[in-house]
């Protein structure tokens, strides 16, 4: 694996070439072409693992955040695992309030907070899918000596909330061997 960056999917694409002359231009977001569009995380690949959940699967990796995510006015939506259309799987503080953490599992009582979240549901779920529904593109990407991701924000950091997490930012880590420490599926 070659070098590989991440760039905002706002940029002009010729500012992107200017800033990376050579690279190859990858829009992972749920906007992207086929076949990366299937790194997206609300792409519908179907039987994913829902953390603290047995028996429980999944459409996407967004629908296992939105679904476990706790609000004010609103617990768990059991619903938004088999949505499958890439658009309706938000749910969001304008409509249910502000936002209390995520349920460790559908049936669970521990509420996790933002970065306990992160690290316990998005990023092993996230991972799941890069690691058994996208190995084969994961694999084209690493034989890529000049690579750029496109997303929307850029921070792989878990820690940091200034910003929401790029999946672009977590399979660059993932593509170079330098994923965060977390559970795995």
């Amino acid at each position: 694996m070659g070098v590989v960056h991440v760039a905002s999917r706002r940029r002009r694409p010729e500012s992107v070439r200017g800033a990376f002359p050579g690279a190859t231009v990858v829009d992972v977001t749920s906007r992207g072409r086929e076949p990366w569009v299937r790194f997206s995380p609300f792409y519908p690949h179907g039987g994913i693992p829902v953390p603290f959940s047995p028996g429980v699967s999944a459409a996407s990796v967004e629908g296992v955040w939105q679904a476990l995510k706790v609000f004010e006015k609103g617990d768990v939506d059991a619903g938004k695992l088999g949505v499958t259309s890439m658009i309706g799987i938000k749910r969001t503080v304008r409509r249910f309030g502000a936002v209390l953490g995520h349920r460790a599992g559908l049936q669970g009582t521990t509420l996790l907070d933002y970065v306990a979240a992160r690290r316990q549901i998005y990023l092993p779920t996230y991972r799941w899918v890069l690691e058994h529904r996208v190995s084969d593109l994961v694999e084209t990407l690493r034989a890529e000596e000049n690579l750029v991701l496109l997303d929307y924000t850029a921070n792989g950091d878990p820690e940091d909330t200034s910003t929401p997490l790029s999946h672009a930012a977590l399979l660059a880590l993932h593509l170079t061997g330098r994923w965060p420490g977390i559970p795995v599926l």
